[in-house]
Order: C-alpha cells, then sequence, then structure tokens
C-alpha cells in the first residue's frame, strides 16, 4: 500500500505544536508499519532529512517528493502532485488539505485523512486575525465534506468537530499525541540557559510555555500573578513568572509589557521569546510550577511535558486540558483571576499539594504515546485493524 503524508512542516525553523506532531506522527508511522511504502512529500531535501535524524532506522524505502513552490503550497504543489500520481492514501497531519480534492475525478480516488488540531477559533474568534480565522474555517468545512476520516487529538475536539461542522461521529476518531520527549540535558547546559535568560541557580520560578497569542489568557496570568504575590511568604525571596513563547499574532507581545508595566510587575514577570527544546527542558528541570491558563486547547503538549519533567501543573478547566491532564494538576477556571492565583500559590508552596501533583502526572503521562496514536491514524488511513499483517 503506499501511503502518502505531507512532511512539509518536519523541518521549520520554529517548532510549535503543531510542528512536533507532524514529526512525532510520521517517524511512528513508519516505525510500527515499515512493510507499506511511504511517499513524504515535503518543500525540499531537508524534511526527508530532518525525519530523518530523529530515527534509529532512517527510512531507506520512503520515497521523497520534493514540491518547490514558495506560495500555496498545499493546494499548487501538493495538489497537482496528487492529481497526477495518486498514492492509495494520503496523511494530511495539519487540517489542511489540497483544495484539488474538489475537482471532478478526484473523490474516491485514495483514502483522505487529516488532523484537525483545534476548533478553538470557533470558540474565541476575536482570538485570531480575521483572515486566519477565516481560512481555518473554510478548511475545517472542507475537510469535513471531502476527508475519508478526520483525527482529533481529543474527545472535547472531536465533539467540537461534530458540533460545528455536523461531520458524522463514525467519520471523527479520536487519536491521542504522545508526550514530546525533551532532550537530557547536562549541569553545564542547564546552569547556561538559565544564565541566558537571567536567572539565578536558585531563582523560584513559574514557567508559561506557548506562542504568545491572545488565546493563551496572558493577561489574566499576569494579573493573577500580581494576587499571587500578595500572598506569598515576604521572608522569601519574590517568585518570577517566566514567560516562554514567539511572538504571535495581534501585537501580544507588546500587549504582555504593557500589561506587566500596567501591573508594576517589570521585576517579576520577564517575557523569554522562543525557546529551544533544550532550553525547555533546562528550564523545566528548575521550575516550581508550569502556569497554563489556556481559553481553549485542541490538546496541551506543555502539560505532558511538564509531567514529565516532575512539575506541578495548573491549567485550565475548559477544553481538552481536564482530559490530558487527568488529575496531575490544579484545574482552574481561566476567567477567574483569582483562582489562576490561588492554584500558583498551592502548586508553589504546599508540600502536599505538589507531592501528589508530581506523582500523578507521572502516572498520567504514561496514558499517551506516538505508537498508539499512529495505529489509530493507520486504522482510519486502511480502513482495517491495525495488525499490520
Amino acid at each position: 500500500m503506499i501511503i502518502g503524508i505531507d512532511a512539509s512542516r518536519v523541518s521549520a525553523t520554529i517548532q510549535t505544536g503543531t510542528e512536533r506532531y507532524s514529526r512525532e506522527v510520521i517517524h511512528a508511522l513508519i516505525q510500527i508499519v515499515p512493510q507499506h511504502h511511504f511517499r513524504l512529500y515535503a518543500r525540499g531535501e531537508q524534511d526527508l532529512s530532518a525525519l530523518a535524524l530523529d530515527m534509529e532506522h532512517p527510512p531507506h524505502e520512503a520515497q521523497t517528493r520534493p514540491i518547490r513552490r514558495r506560495r500555496l503550497w498545499t493546494h499548487t504543489g501538493l495538489g497537482v502532485e496528487i492529481m497526477r500520481h495518486p498514492p492509495d492514501a494520503l496523511f494530511i497531519p495539519a487540517h489542511v488539505l489540497p483544495v484539488t480534492l474538489a475537482l471532478p475525478g478526484q473523490s474516491g480516488r485514495m483514502r483522505v485523512v487529516v488532523t484537525l488540531h483545534d476548533i478553538g477559533y470557533r470558540h474565541f474568534p476575536s482570538a485570531h486575525p480575521w483572515q486566519q480565522r477565516v481560512y481555518l474555517d473554510w478548511s475545517a468545512r472542507f475537510a469535513a465534506r471531502h476527508a475519508s476520516s478526520i483525527i482529533a487529538d481529543s474527545e472535547a475536539t472531536r465533539q467540537d468537530i461534530h458540533r460545528f461542522y455536523h461531520v458524522p461521529p463514525d467519520r471523527i476518531r479520536v487519536a491521542y499525541p504522545g508526550a514530546m520527549a525533551l532532550p537530557k540535558v547536562s549541569d553545564d547546559e542547564r546552569q547556561a540557559a538559565l544564565r541566558r535568560f537571567g536567572l539565578d541557580a536558585g531563582q523560584t520560578f513559574a514557567l508559561h510555555v506557548g506562542t504568545l497569542q491572545p488565546r493563551k489568557n496572558l493577561r489574566r496570568l499576569i494579573r493573577a500573578w500580581r494576587r499571587m504575590l500578595t500572598n506569598y511568604p515576604a521572608d522569601l525571596p519574590p517568585p518570577l513568572l517566566v514567560l516562554a513563547g514567539a511572538a504571535g499574532w495581534s501585537g501580544e507581545a507588546a500587549t504582555q509589557r504593557a500589561e506587566i508595566e500596567a501591573q508594576e510587575l517589570s521585576h517579576s514577570v520577564r517575557l523569554i521569546g522562543y525557546i529551544t527544546d533544550e532550553e525547555k527542558a533546562a528550564l523545566l528541570s528548575v521550575a516550581r510550577a508550569l502556569a497554563f491558563p489556556s481559553l481553549h486547547e485542541g490538546f496541551g503538549f506543555p502539560v505532558l511535558e511538564a509531567q514529565s519533567a516532575g512539575v506541578p501543573v495548573v491549567c485550565s478547566n475548559t477544553s481538552s486540558l481536564p482530559e490530558v491532564a487527568g488529575d496531575g494538576a490544579i484545574l482552574v477556571n481561566p476567567l477567574d483571576e483569582r483562582a489562576i492565583g490561588d492554584g500558583l500559590f498551592q502548586a508553589m508552596r504546599d508540600p502536599v499539594i505538589r507531592s501528589r501533583l508530581i506523582a500523578a502526572g507521572m502516572r498520567n503521562v504514561a496514558r499517551f504515546n506516538w505508537q498508539d496514536c499512529a495505529r489509530a491514524i493507520l486504522e482510519a488511513l486502511t480502513c482495517r485493524s491495525p495488525s499490520l499483517t
């Protein structure tokens, strides 16, 4: 069987959750079913090279098809390629199907499976630029009409797809992603990362990881941090809130800086920008808590990353986050600044709660692995049990 996969995201310079998902799930698919032939559609040879670097046994039998298009790569590049040389099945790891699937004679030529990670733009439309929102909504509607099967990262997202796009339940499969494995860092690397961001080895801090965008709810988090500081023991050095993530849209980085100034927290809240996996591993190895009060998440990889590192988690009680965090997090109302602040105080200062969260988080992470995710996707691609015969 020839399985075509959009591998265009695996070598992106800035790796957000979607790019990491693409890399990990492609890796798992190739590893669990080596007898299938994989056709990896890439923007260039560097995409396959980036994927091969992560593999103990690179996919020598996998064929890469470089498609060099500067604009509209999915539609004018990938779409034309699959029209000329259709695989038996096509997997798109991130939301957008080629528009060529709607052309006469294309329906039914191959099974088409797409992952819709997140329908949060329907819940919080004002948190997205209008052009992005329109494109996401159009592409989800297109997938609802033309995909053979849709993969959702969580039950919450599955329900959103059914609710907003009326996709029959039997065409939506939940395939939980695995936890993102962070690299091991040495003591020297850890200290170097801390110095890079102006942190002392003994500095107490809570960490937030995620692209700076309105849905991350950072203005409320900053205000909640100020509330939390009023209850923090006066005889202890004041902790920091460290906000890590690339600048998103809507001028969110500037908005956060203005909020920090307005709350007079310039010495207590730090924006450090995008961090690499190595830097993230270093920061999580010493962070006191993860603060993740997002308004909406399709999954929420930082929760599992923190739990894997033994860091207590404070996250929202909405969307997919209770489903993902299990009992290894303090769940708070993301609209309630007092609740966010109280949750952070407990996670950072209460030894009993901290111990419980760390142990429960470690158990929770074991529920998620990339092999199970890949098997569920393979079942959708093949329409049979993934016994891999």
